[in-house]
């Protein structure tokens, strides 16, 4: 009966966590041991979502184990593209998953918002091609012939329903009430701005068809990009982003450039209201700014990732490691490939 008890526990410790913050439904990444999300019961008890989400959930549950692969599609996508940045999306075990640094209107929040919005989309559209949800499929109104010539066959992805279904759940937190004017209004932006990177993106996969190869006929179906082309793309655009702000003409909000000389931005720039920090020390009164001391950093690069600049001036420290590799790799017929393991001292740089 204890250990009953205690397992109990455990798996509603999960849920109940859960606090409605900034990202808080990003937290879904974690849940990852207390199975599959399958009945309206769970859906109650996913406190990181606010009421409208937990009517989605309800309304959608199939769909919710893609939006939690979207959850750590984002975080893992974040932190390869911000690797080496002093702020690299390193997540906390509480809410929100990325700490207080998104709860500012800063690039770095416009960044988290973009890739959520835009992964959910991307990982719903592909549970629809795969044939996991019963609400969708594959885009059946891509058919008939191209201008081109080809034949449209095969299994376009349904990305129209996959960003229909990010724009209900993931925007539905900004429309609600209780969020400033403008930071819903930036937020909103910048998820919209995640979903155009992957429709800008779409592309054309052919399959050919006749004797010996020939290409007598040629099928094609529409699909997405890789996910990482759609980070790299995201990523871009954090780079470039416009500083807004809120602006009232007539009786619409909207948001123009805090400079005036800079060009309005489009529907797929990123956008922010608030300068970021430094991310140089780490900071126990705002959870998530772990500063950079101990980060790894390189020697010889003038960029953010070098030491210079990583360390924030406080100098680095050297130290001799043993790296393995593999080496020396053969290919055995048939059919695997056989290395030996190598080792050499190199140098590590870490930042003070």
């Amino acid at each position: 009966i204890i250990q009953y008890m205690f397992r109990l526990y455990s798996i509603s410790s999960v849920f109940t966590i859960l606090s409605v913050g900034e990202d808080s439904w990003l937290y879904l990444a974690k849940l990852s041991s207390v199975g599959s999300i399958s009945d309206e019961e769970t859906c109650e008890r996913l406190r990181g979502l606010i009421h409208k989400q937990v009517q989605i959930c309800k309304r959608s549950v199939e769909v919710m184990d893609a939006v939690r692969h979207g959850a750590q599609l984002a975080i893992d996508e974040c932190q390869f593209q911000f690797r080496n940045r002093r702020w690299n999306c390193s997540t906390l075990e509480t809410m929100p998953v990325f700490g207080k640094v998104v709860t500012q209107g800063t690039r770095e929040a416009a960044f988290v918002y973009a890739i959520s919005a835009a992964s959910v989309a991307f990982a719903v559209t592909r549970a629809c091609s795969s044939g996991e949800l019963e609400k969708c499929g594959c885009d059946h109104n891509v058919h008939g012939v191209s201008p081109e010539g080809f034949q449209w066959s095969g299994c376009s992805d349904n990305i129209a329903y996959g960003v229909a279904f990010s724009q209900s759940f993931v925007d539905v937190r900004e429309r609600s009430k209780g969020q400033s004017p403008s930071r819903a209004l930036m937020n909103l932006h910048n998820n919209e701005s995640g979903r155009k990177a992957i429709l800008s993106h779409m592309r054309v996969e052919c399959k050919c068809h006749g004797v010996s190869g020939s290409c007598e006929v040629k099928t094609c179906w529409k699909a997405m990009p890789p996910f990482r082309k759609v980070g790299n793309a995201i990523k871009e655009k954090f780079d470039g982003a416009t500083e807004v702000e809120q602006r009232k003409v007539g009786t619409t909000k909207i948001l123009v450039p805090r400079n005036s000389q800079f060009k309005p931005h489009t529907d797929e720039d990123l956008v922010y209201l608030d300068p970021s920090p430094d991310f140089c020390d780490h900071d126990p009164r705002t959870p998530g700014m772990l500063g950079t001391a101990g980060r790894q950093c390189n020697r010889t690069s003038k960029a953010i990732d070098g030491c210079e600049l990583m360390c924030c001036g406080r100098g680095f420290q050297t130290e001799k490691v043993e790296v393995v590799d593999r080496c020396s790799c053969k290919f055995h017929w048939c059919c695997y490939v056989k290395c030996k393991q190598c080792r050499k001292m190199v140098e590590m740089h870490t930042c003070r």
